[in-house]
Order: C-alpha cells, then sequence, then structure tokens
C-alpha cells in the first residue's frame, strides 16, 4: 500500500465509520453539538507506539503524563458547562506507523470516544490522516513533529493548528553543515528520497537550494519503504563521485543503505540524514562503530534554553527526569510530547468552554513560551520551531550521544562540540 494517500481515501475511511455506527450526519451533529457529560476533558492521542516510527513513539505516555499531572495539581481547568474545574485525561491509541490505522483511530476517538480535543504528532504518516479526520468532523486538533511542508500537503486547514520547522530551515542547517568543512569535499551530494510526503517535499527544496550554493545533487529517484538492495543507488553515487550523502528515511531503509555502503566500499565523508537517526535506539540498532559521526536535524534538547510553562522546569531538567526515571537517553520527542500538552492547557483556560468553536479559536490566538520555544500561530495555521545540528559520538553514559554542532540560525541555542570530519571508515 502507497505511504503517501490522500485526504480523500481518508475521509472514505470516515464514511465508513460513521456508516457503521448510524448516518454520517447524525454522529457529526453529536460530536459538534454534544454537551460535557463526563466528569473529565478528554484529548485523543494517536502515536506511534509500535512499527517503523516507534521511535518517536517511545516518549508516551511517560512524557503526556508528566504534563498531565501539572495541569491536573490544581484541580484541573475551569469549564463553564460543568460550573467547576474539570481534571484533564487522554485516550492514546497505537496507530503502529501506518497512515491508514492513524487516520481510523483518530476517526473512532471523535466518534466513539467523543473526545473534546485532539493532539497527534510524529511526521506526517500519523499527522496528515489524524488532521484530516478532524477536519472531517470539525474537531478541534493540535499537532507538531511532523515538517511544515509534509503537514501542509494535507491542506488547507480550519480545525487544525501545527507546530514543527519547515524544510527550508532543514535545508539550510544541512548546508550550512556542509559549508563548515566546505574546502575538504568536492560539494557532490547524493539524495536519498522515499515515495512518502518527506521524500517529496524534502526534494525539490533541497535540490534548489543546493544548486544555488554551487552543490551537484546526484538523485536516483523516488524508492518505496522497505528497499531490500540499494546498490543500484550506491553504484550511481560512486560513479558521480559523491562525498556527501543527504536524505530523509525511516530507520529500516537507513540502515540497510548505510551497511550495504559500507559493504560495497562507498565511504562518503559526511552523511546529512533526517528521521532515520534521531533517537538513540534507532542509531544504536546499526551496530558497530557505524553511528559515529552521522549528522542530523536536532529540534529539542537539554542544551535548548526553554522553560515549561506549566511548572517552570527547563528543557534539562525534564530531560534529567526522563533518564532518572527510564534510564534511557533523552530524545527530541520527549520536549514535543509535553508542548503539544502544554499548548492544550493553555488553550482550554482561556477557552473556559469545551465548544468546539470556542476553542478552536482560542488554539488559533495561542501566544505562548513552551519547553520546544515560543507557539504563535501565522494565517497558514503553523508555527515555526527552532533547529540546529546535531552529530553523534560515542557516548559516556550510554553507547552513543548527539553534540550541537551547527546553531547557524539559532544562536541562543549553544553549540557542545567541534563538527567531525570526515566520517571514520568502518
Amino acid at each position: 500500500m502507497s505511504i503517501n494517500m490522500s485526504r480523500r481515501r481518508f475521509l472514505k475511511k470516515a464514511v465508513f465509520w460513521s456508516a457503521a455506527a448510524g448516518a454520517s450526519s447524525l454522529f457529526t451533529n453529536l460530536v459538534k453539538n454534544a454537551p460535557a457529560a463526563r466528569d473529565h476533558i478528554l484529548i485523543g492521542l494517536p502515536n506511534p507506539s509500535s512499527g517503523h516510527l516507534a521511535g518517536f513513539g517511545e516518549a508516551s505516555p511517560w512524557a503526556n503524563e508528566r504534563a498531565m499531572a501539572a495541569i491536573n495539581q490544581a484541580g484541573g481547568v475551569f469549564i463553564k458547562e460543568a460550573d467547576k474545574k474539570l481534571p484533564v485525561k487522554f485516550k492514546l491509541v497505537d496507530t503502529q506507523s501506518d497512515p491508514t490505522k492513524a487516520g481510523d483511530a483518530a476517526s473512532k476517538l471523535i466518534l466513539k470516544d467523543k473526545v473534546d480535543l485532539m493532539v497527534v504528532m510524529h511526521t506526517p504518516d500519523t499527522v496528515n490522516p489524524v488532521a484530516a479526520m478532524c477536519e472531517r468532523f470539525e474537531m478541534p486538533c493540535i499537532s507538531l513533529d511532523a515538517p511544515v511542508d509534509g503537514w501542509l500537503s494535507g491542506g488547507p486547514y480550519e480545525w487544525s493548528y501545527h507546530a514543527f520547522w519547515t524544510v527550508d530551515a532543514v535545508a539550510d542547517l544541512y548546508i550550512g553543515m556542509w559549508d563548515q568543512v566546505a574546502d575538504k569535499h568536492n560539494k557532490t551530494v547524493g539524495v536519498l528520497w522515499p515515495n512518502d510526503p518527506d521524500g517529496k517535499s524534502w526534494g525539490p527544496i533541497f535540490a534548489t537550494k543546493a544548486e544555488a550554493r554551487g552543490y551537484k545533487v546526484v538523485d536516483t529517484g523516488h524508492f518505496p519503504y522497505f528497499m531490500k538492495d540499494f546498490s543500484a543507488v550506491i553504484g550511481a553515487f560512486k560513479k558521480q563521485g559523491v562525498q556527501i550523502v543527504c536524505g530523509v528515511l525511516i530507520p529500516p531503509d537507513f540502515i540497510t543503505f548505510w551497511r550495504q555502503s559500507h559493504q560495497q566500499g562507498f565511504y562518503p565523508g559526511m552523511a546529512t540524514i533526517g528521521k532515520a537517526i534521531l533517537f538513540p535506539a534507532d542509531v544504536e540498532a546499526l551496530s558497530g562503530n557505524l553511528p559515529q559521526g552521522l549528522l542530523t536535524e536536532n529540534w529539542w534538547s537539554p542544551f535548548h534554553p526553554f522553560k515549561s510553562s506549566l511548572t517552570g522546569e527547563s528543557a534539562k531538567e525534564l530531560c534529567d527526569a526522563w533518564t532518572k526515571e527510564k534510564n534511557k537517553p533523552w530524545n527530541a520527542t520527549i520536549g514535543f510530547k509535553y508542548a503539544g500538552f502544554e499548548i492544550a492547557a493553555d488553550a482550554l483556560k482561556r477557552a473556559g468552554t469545551l465548544d468546539k468553536k470556542v476553542l478552536l479559536k482560542t488554539i488559533s490566538e495561542t501566544d505562548l513560551d513552551t519547553i520546544v520555544g515560543h507557539i504563535k500561530y501565522n494565517d497558514k495555521h503553523f508555527s515555526e520551531t527552532p533547529l540546529v545540528g546535531g552529530q553523534w559520538v560515542k557516548g559516556k553514559k550510554f553507547p552513543w550521544d548527539v553534540e550541537i554542532v551547527f546553531n547557524g540560525k539559532t544562536p541562543e541555542i549553544p553549540t557542545t562540540a567541534k563538527l567531525i570530519y570526515p566520517l571514520p571508515k568502518q
């Protein structure tokens, strides 16, 4: 099944679920007009807890529960229909990293569980189908952690608001890292673009920006998920003299590509890879010393100078709490999972009601300092978050650590090490 599914196909799913329970219009009206019958506020949380995106989903429900505890410490949020404070709860549903299941999960949360608000994150494969369902059933939706360009491809949006970085920003980041050692390589870049929303949105932007900066781009075309043999791609890269590799892949595909590259004697001096090597577990899965020196975007860390709007704890304190309780290294999703509920709590408090149109308006007016930075949506329904460059190196407490080696447009976030070049041959 193609992973790049249209909103039309997801809407067909929505009609299916509505028909299974009764007339679609009846359920839509029930969702829109249902009174606050529960003794709590319910947030829907579709999450890739398993499957190839499980690294993104790992910090749920820990980070969500931590934010929830802070929200509910004083009794919850005052809702005028109930004339009292109501505690906030969430229902997490595993999407299994599948876009169709993400859309199905969202429709059930809206129609069956009658959630008051949706919070969703982790790549367009999860965010876009959930947002499509929220548009269909007029459900306020707060989304994060999917490149803005891929998210916009599922629009236009009325009921959804998003926060993350743009492909323009990550392209500038990667090229900025290449430029740091421009006197040491031939400015020839081999790109790896899968046949998904990220691959399709990253490709043209990277090509335009890289070529404008004097780079030669070697592109062998889009490929499907779970490729077994990258020999043709590797052969083309070797023939064209590629010294830099760039791409946005799911972890299994990068593992296959990187192992085969070394087996076939292809040793680029630099690799800037989105998505596949964001998390310690995915990096460890490469095995041996293969992760040494790999570069990726870093969108949140203990070094980011931001604090929780709920408790005032810093990014470092949140990371330290995770490591202490889980005995695992921090990862970038922790902050975004927490921030999703910061934004939700702020909107609910300002709305003071579960009326969905009022709640939607308060979300649109968000102007909030969160643990991932300042969130203020523009007229296209998104807010950009900061981005720095990270490089994987041998760790001290855990097998691998990521150092911040480039902060081009975000000097407020400090670098922690100098960029290592070239990558060591394994």
